[in-house]
């Protein structure tokens, strides 16, 4: 009996542990389960002749809510850019309670 009641609290832990694990509400290419902060790149063509810089941004509460412009067309707007030399990405995410997605272009 002891060692069913182990095993049942031990599947009990794991599932929960799995659950948690599961909330990463934002796209990256390394997972934190507690927090992610990350910065990664894209496209580059050339990074020379990039003179301004624009972010777009989306935000998730708890993966059910989601809001934001986070394109490349806005992150150029924002930037003021017309010939893009660059498109990298940040992602955040902290317990999965909030994330955030962001488009940062570099350009002319």
């Amino acid at each position: 009996m002891k060692k069913l009641t182990a095993l049942c609290s031990l599947t009990l832990i794991g599932a929960a542990y799995l659950s948690l694990t599961g909330c990463q509400i934002v796209a990256s290419p390394m997972l934190g389960g507690i927090y992610t902060e990350v910065k990664y790149g894209d496209t580059a063509t050339d990074h020379a002749t990039a003179t301004k810089e624009g972010k777009a941004c989306g935000t998730s509460i708890l993966g059910w809510v989601a809001t934001g412009d986070a394109s490349v067309a806005a992150a150029k707007a924002a930037g003021g850019i017309t010939t893009v030399a660059s498109v990298d990405h940040t992602a955040k995410n902290i317990l999965g309670i909030i994330g955030e997605w962001c488009t940062v272009v570099k350009g002319s």
